[in-house]
């Protein structure tokens, strides 16, 4: 069964009540460097592939964007709090749904840039087998050990992860072995650094990270379409943000996201 796209009012709320209950860092702030172009605000899963073409950006231009990389819903939320980013990448559509109809992001320049797709890991020295299946005994495999997934409430990776563990019928069970963490990445790392005995995260992220394996990829239908939306912010006064942004589906940007596993829905 396709899972439908858009939040209820009432898992809309449950996800504004979990940001604000996020460890959220102070706002932002735009690094000292020379020829210093748009401040970059981006899901942290884009980190790897980012970083690369940030370099190339700077190596065209000779302008450094710096970058800022949390969950998305970190990000939003500092932006909606005053936070001077030029550019927002979010890792699903409701985090900018939200700062659109606060009138936070220049509608205008909004498209989705990015696909992704959702893995279980497991420490690359291990070799679990499981089929991904309804009713599989994700829970039983992991024994004592942890499920690190990102926040449920409200980062995309773990509204994601919920989703396709309610799908498959065994959220109740693997529900009281989850770790969650602030962002993906965070997540990600507690199964690198054998914390815990899986994670749900990013087909990239994954890729991102030797000391991890993929048990399996959980089915599309299982959860919403994972897209990337990018927007210039209304409060950007930056004359390079539109050309970032316009740089993200270059030829050389495009041959970065492919190298890291990312489906390109901006060409």
């Amino acid at each position: 069964m396709a899972v439908r796209r858009g939040l209820s009012a009432s898992l809309l709320s449950l996800m504004l009540a979990a940001a604000a209950f996020f460890p959220t860092p102070a706002l932002a702030q735009p690094p000292e460097a020379n020829g210093k172009g748009p401040l970059i605000f981006a899901a942290a899963s884009l980190k790897t592939a980012l970083d690369k073409i940030a370099e190339a950006f700077a190596a065209e231009t000779g302008k450094t964007a710096p970058l800022v990389y949390a969950s998305s819903a970190i990000l939003a939320k500092q932006i909606e709090q005053g936070a001077p980013a030029d550019l927002f990448i979010s890792a699903d559509l409701d985090w900018m749904d939200y700062l659109e109809r606060a009138g936070l992001i220049r509608a205008e320049t909004r498209h989705n840039l990015l696909g992704n797709a959702l893995v279980l890991i497991e420490p690359a020295d291990a070799n679990t087998k499981l089929a991904i299946t309804p009713g599989f005994d994700l829970a039983g495999a992991a024994g004592s050990g942890k499920i690190a997934a990102c926040t449920i409430a409200a980062c995309p990776a773990g509204v994601y992860a919920k989703q396709t563990l309610d799908a498959l019928g065994i959220w109740a069970k693997v529900e009281p072995k989850l770790a969650q963490a602030d962002n993906v990445r965070n997540a990600l790392r507690l199964v690198s650094l054998g914390e815990a005995k899986f994670g749900i995260v990013y087909a990239t992220d994954a890729r991102s990270d030797p000391r991890v394996r993929v048990v399996g990829v959980f089915p599309e239908s299982t959860h919403s379409p994972i897209i990337y939306p990018a927007a210039l912010v209304v409060t950007s006064r930056s004359p390079d943000a539109a050309r970032f942004l316009s740089f993200l589906s270059s030829p050389a940007a495009n041959k970065i996201w492919i190298e890291q596993g990312f489906a390109l829905l901006r060409k």
